[in-house]
């Protein structure tokens, strides 16, 4: 090896070199480190609390299905409310790609309560509702507790309650009376909830010759459930209204509950797009963090570097050592977000019964937007020592 030619450092040596350095100052190397830490966590629990929700309403829609349409009246001509004719139920069921079709009919003068002691006017937003006895298989509904309604029950004053109906009147099972319409019904069932009608959760549902005869019911459904076949959901939609009610069609408001999933999961990515600006706001003070750190290491170490420069370290190596200082730094604080991230994912995933996803593109993206900020942040540093002449390092104080 010629003498006059510089030794090389080889990659190892350039890590414990930089690391070296880190080492000799741990309580701000923590620092600046938390601080690209915090930025990324916040970025990886965004996209994974994000990518968590989606996995959890694509499979509540695998669960329950896309191809649910519902049939209700809307206004007519005078802006009065419009009705479903009664026989638009079965009209409706014998549509060629229709697999199934229920319905419900809204009970408005009549009202439920705990006991026949409180006051009318606190129906705690309470819906009654009559129910054909397909309605669980149409619409998927699931009872908690007890049994829904069935041929002999539908006849009498019996009710199924709908979840959150039974936590606001205070029913815990089965087998006891609510004050319904005047009288007496027995809860005979309690729902699950339903993410997909969430109107069933506040409702309850009696059966629809009990609400014809006992509680002056008309007949008229006010919301047609249909089940159509997976492939011919567009097909049955278009024609549903004039199948409900041929001789007034305009008058009928065709909906997928489904869409209004979609639309929540379109105003979470929204708001993930904003959280997500808010974490690169925090990630770029980190890396403010990292360069101020940085800076403040070459003015402490001029005469470390004086005295590399003096045994024979060239321009580049100082350069280059204290460019990886930086990225050990950032480094360390990339790798340390990722795992809060993902800690802070799993946590608020399984609080709220989601499965825990996290993308491995959001997990090696942190890492390498981590990366080039240390390289950004360290590369005015690392100039500003390798231009510091070794007679001028040493003198410094």
């Amino acid at each position: 090896m010629n003498p006059e030619t510089p030794p090389r450092l080889g990659p190892g040596d350039v890590l414990r070199v930089g690391a070296a350095g880190l080492r000799s100052r741990p309580m701000r190397v923590f620092l600046s480190a938390l601080g690209i830490a915090i930025g990324i966590a916040a970025m990886i629990g965004v996209v994974g609390i994000s990518t968590s929700s989606r996995a959890q309403l694509q499979a509540t829609l695998d669960r329950l299905g896309t191809n649910l349409l519902t049939v209700g009246p809307g206004r007519d001509f005078f802006g009065a409310d419009a009705k479903l004719p009664e026989a638009s139920v079965g009209m409706v069921a014998r549509m060629p790609d229709v697999e199934s079709a229920s319905a419900t009919g809204k009970l408005d003068d009549v009202s439920v309560y705990r006991n026949d002691h409180i006051p009318k006017g606190e129906t705690g937003g309470i819906a009654v509702l009559a129910a054909r006895l397909d309605l669980p298989r149409t619409v998927g509904l699931k009872t908690a507790a007890g049994t829904w309604l069935n041929a002999g029950t539908a006849k009498y004053p019996a009710v199924v309650l709908g979840a959150e109906t039974a936590d606001r009147l205070g029913v815990a099972a089965p087998n006891v009376q609510v004050w319904l319409g005047s009288q007496w019904f027995t809860v005979v069932g309690i729902l699950e909830p339903n993410e997909l009608v969430p109107e069933a959760d506040s409702a309850a549902f009696v059966g629809w010759d009990a609400a014809v005869a006992r509680l002056g019911f008309d007949g008229h459904p006010t919301t047609i459930y249909t089940r159509a076949r997976e492939d011919a959901v567009e097909k049955v939609r278009n024609l549903l209204a004039a199948t409900a009610d041929p001789q007034a069609p305009t008058e009928v408001e065709v909906s997928r509950p489904s869409d209004a999933l979609a639309a929540r999961n379109a105003t979470d990515r929204a708001f993930t797009g904003l959280l997500l600006g808010l974490g690169g706001v925090a990630l770029l003070v980190g890396g403010v963090g990292v360069a101020n750190t940085m800076v403040i290491s070459v003015l402490e170490r001029r005469a470390e570097i004086g005295l590399r420069r003096s045994l024979g370290a060239t321009r580049g190596q100082i350069r280059l050592q204290f460019l990886t200082e930086s990225q050990l730094l950032a480094g360390l604080g990339g790798v340390g977000g990722v795992a809060l991230g993902i800690v802070v994912t799993a946590v608020f995933a399984v609080t709220q019964g989601w499965p825990t996803v996290v993308p491995v593109w959001a997990m090696a993206g942190g890492v390498l937007a981590t990366l080039v900020i240390g390289a950004v942040a360290g590369l005015y540093p690392a100039v500003r020592a390798a231009r510091l002449a070794p007679t001028e390092a040493l003198a410094a104080p």
